[in-house]
């Protein structure tokens, strides 16, 4: 039922910022911004519920918190650049936007060398010598 709000509220937003884009482009990109930003906090309780399950299939796993915790971290990074990207470029503003992917896919690859040094520990321990 969620899904039908959100596609009306889209719904609704598209039309007006074309018939506002005419006159007040300025007013069409803040409210395709305000639109974003309010859908975007609308998934916020849904996200707490999905990392709540998280957390708790992880503690019954016994998996390490820090690996969960950075996992959860670069999904967090990857849907924020995303949703920057795309507000960016709605703005006309391409060549930020692909800055902004950049960024979060460094950054990305930061908050995974952790995760990837363990890995590599693991398989160089199993490995015979």
């Amino acid at each position: 039922m969620e899904i039908i709000q959100v596609v009306g509220l889209g719904l609704v937003a598209t039309f007006l910022i074309l018939v506002i884009k005419e006159q007040k482009p300025v007013f069409a990109f803040l409210l395709a911004a305000f639109v974003g930003i309010m859908i975007f906090i609308s998934l916020a309780g849904k996200i707490a519920e999905v990392i709540g399950v998280l957390q708790n299939l992880a503690a019954q796993a016994r998996v390490n918190n820090l690996f969960l915790e950075t996992i959860l971290k670069i999904i967090g990074i990857a849907y924020i650049a995303e949703f920057g990207a795309q507000v960016t470029r709605d703005a006309g503003q391409g060549s930020i936007a692909s800055k902004i992917e950049l960024t979060g896919k460094i950054l990305i690859m930061v908050m995974a060398i952790p995760i990837i040094t363990v890995i590599i520990e693991t398989v160089v321990q199993i490995l015979p010598a």
